[in-house]
């Protein structure tokens, strides 16, 4: 059997091959297409191979260093999400500066896909609750046996997500929970898990193959994606989800864990609520909010909760079946919401609100479709009194934050759409008669919103 052996000497790259107890080393050039020279003889290439092997930005490691420190001391001070946000980052990119290429490639290659799959056995086996009771340690074999797992298989898996953070190693074989891991006994945080794997990753693997198929160009039919690629369907992302209640619940658990603790536009300091009701003489029976697209309802309710004693009325719109599972959970809330079925792909029935509100819409549909949903809402509105309200993620130009360049590749694999930049924001909205009157942001990473009216 011959097995290759990569050596670096010098600045070449250089390969070793042991077949049947010889060795032998021949020089490569670095990739399949060896340049000319001058004299029209082929010219050999080199690589300097020893840049797998040393820090990927030594030279920012001091001013990293430096910040780390200081953020340390901001944080201990006042453990604000901010300052917590900003020292995760420095010390984020404090890793990066220190990792090797090969580390970096091993961690991406390995690590990754490895741990997603051990987090999901484990999640199938029920060990994260049984781990989670309480801070005694346990050792596999207990946890093997509480979940009738096989031991050594367990035991292996145990270890990654020692070696990974997710649990805590005590001794040989023994472990005890963290924060990570409690939270995974959670039905709504372990069905990320099975949630990605049911209808999102095999779109993601597959992405490189149809950008490759499509000549690498921007996905736009979300009918003809990597989503149906990877899940042989021909079905839209939401028909799959429609088909499979399962997947669909699991989807719905991970959107709520995923904006859990972030910043509301409804919170105080963030959009001035109250300006939507200043200066006018709305009364009980006038629209104040229209949740376009709204599921069933939570936006709403927590508009209802931190703003009471606004005036007007609160209306949910979506589809038939999701607006009936609206009105079961409202009526037994007791929640003051008129849910309605309405489809945004057709004009707006309801004229006149004060503001129409959407979050997360946009950024499930291309272009195009976008150019039609909001035109559907133009001719409802009233000028110099209506406003469209956009929650979604704003690309900054610089710095963006890896949580949405994420999502905007999920997006692009299993949507064929994106989270997109202010630029594009402004070149979407205007070109349907309207314009951004400004957008609102709390916090790098966090959804903004974006304040629209009529051109």
């Amino acid at each position: 059997m011959t097995q290759p052996i990569e050596a670096a000497r010098g600045d070449e790259v250089t390969v070793t091959t042991k077949t049947s107890g010889t060795v032998q080393t021949e020089e490569v050039e670095s990739n399949g297409d060896s340049p000319v020279d001058e004299t029209g003889t082929e010219a050999k290439e080199t690589f300097d191979n020893e840049v797998a092997i040393r820090p990927n930005a030594a030279e920012e490691v001091p001013d990293l260093l430096k910040k780390v420190t200081s953020l340390a001391a901001v944080y201990a001070d006042n453990a604000s999400e901010d300052a917590r946000a900003e020292f995760l980052d420095t010390a984020r990119s404090l890793v990066y500066a220190l990792e090797t290429p090969r580390e970096a490639m091993i961690r991406y290659c390995w690590s990754q896909s490895t741990i997603y799959a051990a987090i999901e056995t484990c999640v199938e086996l029920g060990v994260f609750p049984v781990l989670s009771k309480d801070d005694t340690p346990k050792t596999a074999a207990q946890l093997a046996e509480a979940t009738n797992a096989d031991p050594a298989l367990l035991a292996r898996l145990l270890k990654h997500l020692a070696t990974m953070g997710v649990i805590k190693e005590t001794g040989p074989d023994t472990y005890r929970r963290n924060g990570f891991s409690s939270s995974l006994s959670a039905k709504r945080y372990s069905d990320a898990y099975p949630c990605m794997t049911g209808c999102i990753t095999f779109g993601m693997t597959s992405l490189p193959a149809h950008l490759k198929k499509t000549g690498y160009r921007n996905p736009s039919d979300g009918r003809n994606s990597a989503f149906q690629d990877g899940y042989r369907t021909s079905s839209h992302f939401f028909e799959f989800l429609k088909d499979h209640p399962v997947h669909a619940e699991q989807f719905n658990n991970h959107m709520t864990a995923y904006h859990q603790g972030r910043p509301s536009w409804m919170d105080v300091g963030f959009y001035p609520v109250p300006s939507l009701t200043e200066g006018l003489d709305l009364d009980a029976d006038d629209v104040l909010l229209v949740d376009v697209g709204g599921g069933v309802g939570h936006d709403l309710s927590e508009f209802r909760r931190k703003w009471p004693s606004l005036p007007g009325r609160l209306v949910l719109q979506d589809l038939g079946e999701v607006i009936e599972q609206a009105k079961a959970m409202n009526q037994a809330a007791g929640r003051d919401i008129e849910a309605t079925v309405h489809d945004f792909f057709t004009e707006q029935p309801i004229k006149g609100a004060r503001a129409y509100y959407m979050h997360s819409v946009l950024h499930d549909w291309a272009d195009a479709d976008c150019r039609r949903i909001l035109s559907n809402l133009v001719p409802a509105l009233k000028r110099g009194h209506s406003k469209i309200l956009i929650n979604e993620n704003v690309i900054p130009s610089t710095n963006a934050y890896w949580e949405t360049t994420s999502l905007d590749i999920i997006m692009m694999a299993d949507f064929a759409s994106q989270e997109r930049t202010e630029k594009q924001w402004h070149a979407l909205v205007e070109s349907v008669g309207l314009k951004i009157v400004k957008i609102w942001t709390a916090r790098r990473g966090v959804e903004s919103l974006i304040e629209c009216e009529l051109a």
